[in-house]
Protein backbone atom coordinates (compact mmCIF):
# COMPACT_ATOMS: atom_id res chain seq x y z
CA UNK A 1 0.00 0.00 0.00
CA UNK A 2 2.92 2.28 0.72
CA UNK A 3 4.63 1.38 -2.58
CA UNK A 4 1.22 2.86 -4.64
CA UNK A 5 0.87 6.19 -2.52
CA UNK A 6 4.61 6.72 -3.09
CA UNK A 7 4.31 5.20 -6.86
CA UNK A 8 1.26 7.54 -6.89
CA UNK A 9 2.72 10.59 -5.24
CA UNK A 10 5.81 10.36 -7.53
CA UNK A 11 3.59 10.24 -10.98
CA UNK A 12 1.46 13.18 -9.58
CA UNK A 13 4.61 15.40 -8.81
CA UNK A 14 5.94 14.65 -12.29
CA UNK A 15 2.37 15.46 -13.96
CA UNK A 16 2.66 18.62 -11.91
CA UNK A 17 6.31 19.51 -13.22
CA UNK A 18 5.64 19.32 -17.01
CA UNK A 19 2.26 21.62 -15.93
CA UNK A 20 4.71 24.27 -14.60
CA UNK A 21 7.04 23.91 -17.40
CA UNK A 22 4.62 24.25 -20.19
CA UNK A 23 2.52 26.58 -18.17
CA UNK A 24 5.85 29.21 -18.45
CA UNK A 25 6.82 27.55 -22.24
CA UNK A 26 3.89 28.06 -23.84
CA UNK A 27 2.22 31.02 -21.54
CA UNK A 28 4.86 32.99 -21.40
CA UNK A 29 7.99 32.48 -23.53
CA UNK A 30 6.08 31.45 -26.43
CA UNK A 31 3.96 34.54 -26.39
CA UNK A 32 6.83 36.64 -25.78
CA UNK A 33 8.36 35.26 -28.64
CA UNK A 34 6.12 35.81 -30.92
CA UNK A 35 5.16 39.65 -29.79
CA UNK A 36 8.50 40.43 -30.17
CA UNK A 37 8.91 38.96 -33.33
CA UNK A 38 5.80 40.96 -34.96
CA UNK A 39 7.12 44.18 -33.19
CA UNK A 40 10.31 43.67 -34.64
CA UNK A 41 9.17 43.09 -38.45
CA UNK A 42 5.68 44.07 -38.41
CA UNK A 43 5.07 46.47 -35.73
CA UNK A 44 2.01 48.18 -38.10
CA UNK A 45 0.15 44.83 -38.12
CA UNK A 46 1.14 44.04 -34.66
CA UNK A 47 -0.55 47.22 -33.14
CA UNK A 48 -4.15 46.69 -34.86
CA UNK A 49 -3.28 47.68 -38.57
CA UNK A 50 -3.93 51.14 -37.44
CA UNK A 51 -4.52 54.16 -39.73
CA UNK A 52 -4.75 57.77 -40.04
CA UNK A 53 -6.95 60.29 -41.44
CA UNK A 54 -4.46 60.47 -44.44
CA UNK A 55 -4.23 56.65 -44.70
CA UNK A 56 -0.49 56.40 -43.17
CA UNK A 57 0.12 53.60 -41.22
CA UNK A 58 0.91 54.69 -37.60
CA UNK A 59 1.17 52.72 -34.30
CA UNK A 60 0.16 55.80 -32.04
CA UNK A 61 -3.97 55.07 -31.11
CA UNK A 62 -4.57 58.88 -30.40
CA UNK A 63 -3.69 59.29 -34.20
CA UNK A 64 -5.63 56.90 -35.70
CA UNK A 65 -9.25 56.94 -37.06
CA UNK A 66 -9.60 53.39 -37.23
CA UNK A 67 -8.07 49.65 -38.06
CA UNK A 68 -8.08 48.07 -41.48
CA UNK A 69 -9.10 44.76 -39.78
CA UNK A 70 -12.07 46.44 -37.79
CA UNK A 71 -15.35 47.64 -39.19
CA UNK A 72 -16.98 50.68 -37.66
CA UNK A 73 -20.53 52.59 -38.10
CA UNK A 74 -20.49 55.46 -40.52
CA UNK A 75 -22.68 57.97 -39.69
CA UNK A 76 -22.44 60.36 -42.57
CA UNK A 77 -24.13 59.75 -45.39
CA UNK A 78 -21.61 61.44 -47.96
CA UNK A 79 -19.20 58.25 -47.24
CA UNK A 80 -19.71 54.43 -48.47
CA UNK A 81 -21.50 52.30 -45.60
CA UNK A 82 -20.35 49.42 -43.97
CA UNK A 83 -22.81 46.12 -44.08
CA UNK A 84 -25.17 45.98 -40.98
CA UNK A 85 -23.59 44.69 -37.97
CA UNK A 86 -25.26 42.70 -34.75
CA UNK A 87 -22.46 43.22 -32.29
CA UNK A 88 -23.93 44.99 -29.54
CA UNK A 89 -25.52 48.55 -31.03
CA UNK A 90 -23.00 47.93 -34.18
CA UNK A 91 -19.42 47.25 -34.52
CA UNK A 92 -18.71 47.01 -30.56
CA UNK A 93 -15.53 45.29 -30.31
CA UNK A 94 -16.62 43.89 -26.89
CA UNK A 95 -19.53 42.07 -28.11
CA UNK A 96 -18.47 40.53 -30.95
CA UNK A 97 -20.92 38.10 -32.34
CA UNK A 98 -23.69 37.32 -35.09
CA UNK A 99 -27.42 37.49 -34.68
CA UNK A 100 -27.98 33.44 -34.45
CA UNK A 101 -31.23 33.82 -36.36
CA UNK A 102 -31.60 30.96 -38.69
CA UNK A 103 -32.31 31.49 -42.57
CA UNK A 104 -36.02 31.02 -41.56
CA UNK A 105 -35.99 33.45 -38.72
CA UNK A 106 -38.95 35.74 -38.91
CA UNK A 107 -37.17 38.30 -37.12
CA UNK A 108 -34.38 38.11 -39.81
CA UNK A 109 -36.57 37.80 -42.60
CA UNK A 110 -38.00 41.34 -41.28
CA UNK A 111 -35.20 42.79 -40.88
CA UNK A 112 -33.62 42.23 -44.05
CA UNK A 113 -36.89 43.68 -45.77
CA UNK A 114 -36.45 46.43 -44.36
CA UNK A 115 -32.57 47.19 -44.39
CA UNK A 116 -33.39 46.18 -48.18
CA UNK A 117 -35.75 49.20 -48.59
CA UNK A 118 -33.48 51.47 -46.42
CA UNK A 119 -30.10 50.73 -48.88
CA UNK A 120 -32.75 50.94 -52.10
CA UNK A 121 -34.02 54.31 -51.16
CA UNK A 122 -30.50 56.08 -49.94
CA UNK A 123 -29.02 54.40 -53.17
CA UNK A 124 -31.62 55.19 -55.58
CA UNK A 125 -32.14 51.72 -56.69
CA UNK A 126 -34.56 48.60 -56.81
CA UNK A 127 -34.54 46.35 -54.14
CA UNK A 128 -33.70 43.52 -56.73
CA UNK A 129 -30.46 45.26 -56.86
CA UNK A 130 -29.17 45.68 -53.65
CA UNK A 131 -26.54 42.89 -52.65
CA UNK A 132 -26.77 40.84 -50.13
CA UNK A 133 -24.05 42.02 -47.77
CA UNK A 134 -25.88 45.17 -47.37
CA UNK A 135 -28.37 43.49 -45.72
CA UNK A 136 -27.27 40.75 -43.73
CA UNK A 137 -24.44 40.94 -41.33
CA UNK A 138 -20.76 39.20 -40.69
CA UNK A 139 -20.56 36.51 -38.51
CA UNK A 140 -18.23 38.65 -35.86
CA UNK A 141 -20.19 41.79 -36.67
CA UNK A 142 -17.12 43.47 -37.30
CA UNK A 143 -16.31 42.74 -40.91
CA UNK A 144 -14.38 45.53 -41.79
CA UNK A 145 -15.17 45.14 -45.92
CA UNK A 146 -18.24 44.89 -48.45
CA UNK A 147 -18.66 43.50 -51.78
CA UNK A 148 -17.54 45.19 -55.08
CA UNK A 149 -20.72 44.59 -55.95
CA UNK A 150 -22.28 46.63 -52.86
CA UNK A 151 -19.26 49.17 -52.71
CA UNK A 152 -20.45 50.07 -56.89
CA UNK A 153 -23.94 50.77 -55.95
CA UNK A 154 -22.85 53.50 -53.62
CA UNK A 155 -20.61 54.96 -55.95
CA UNK A 156 -23.04 57.37 -57.49
CA UNK A 157 -24.45 58.74 -54.52
CA UNK A 158 -20.66 58.88 -53.02
CA UNK A 159 -19.79 60.73 -56.07
CA UNK A 160 -22.67 63.16 -56.20
CA UNK A 161 -22.59 64.19 -52.34
CA UNK A 162 -19.04 64.56 -52.44
CA UNK A 163 -18.66 66.51 -56.18
CA UNK A 164 -16.88 64.37 -57.18
CA UNK A 165 -16.85 62.39 -60.92
CA UNK A 166 -17.84 58.58 -61.26
CA UNK A 167 -14.91 57.68 -62.71
CA UNK A 168 -13.05 59.08 -59.54
CA UNK A 169 -14.68 57.15 -56.98
CA UNK A 170 -14.95 54.18 -59.38
CA UNK A 171 -11.04 54.21 -58.90
CA UNK A 172 -10.93 54.65 -54.99
CA UNK A 173 -13.11 51.68 -55.43
CA UNK A 174 -10.60 50.01 -57.25
CA UNK A 175 -7.85 51.01 -54.94
CA UNK A 176 -9.55 49.76 -51.71
CA UNK A 177 -10.18 46.54 -53.35
CA UNK A 178 -8.57 43.31 -52.33
CA UNK A 179 -8.37 40.32 -54.37
CA UNK A 180 -8.71 36.33 -53.42
CA UNK A 181 -6.37 35.24 -50.49
CA UNK A 182 -3.81 32.97 -52.11
CA UNK A 183 -5.47 33.71 -55.50
CA UNK A 184 -8.27 31.08 -54.87
CA UNK A 185 -9.95 31.36 -51.45
CA UNK A 186 -12.97 33.71 -50.62
CA UNK A 187 -13.97 36.16 -52.66
CA UNK A 188 -12.83 40.14 -53.68
CA UNK A 189 -13.58 42.65 -50.61
CA UNK A 190 -13.53 46.34 -50.53
CA UNK A 191 -12.28 47.53 -47.22
CA UNK A 192 -14.68 50.33 -45.92
CA UNK A 193 -11.92 52.35 -44.04
CA UNK A 194 -9.85 52.77 -47.04
CA UNK A 195 -12.23 53.97 -49.12
CA UNK A 196 -13.53 56.30 -46.71
CA UNK A 197 -10.21 57.76 -46.06
CA UNK A 198 -9.49 58.30 -50.05
CA UNK A 199 -13.31 60.16 -50.06
CA UNK A 200 -12.47 62.50 -47.51
CA UNK A 201 -8.98 63.11 -48.79
CA UNK A 202 -10.47 64.26 -52.50
CA UNK A 203 -12.93 66.85 -51.00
Amino acid sequence: MLKEIYALGRYSLAGLRVLIAMTVLLGVVYPLVVTGFAQAVVPWRANGSLLTESGEHTTDVGDAVGSQLIGQLVDDPTLFQPRPSAAGDGYDMLSSYGSNYGPESPDLIAAIKERKAEVAEREGVAESAVPPDAVTASGSGLDPDISPAYAALQVPRVARENGLSEDEVTQMVADATHGRPLGVLGEPTVNVLLLNIAVRAAR
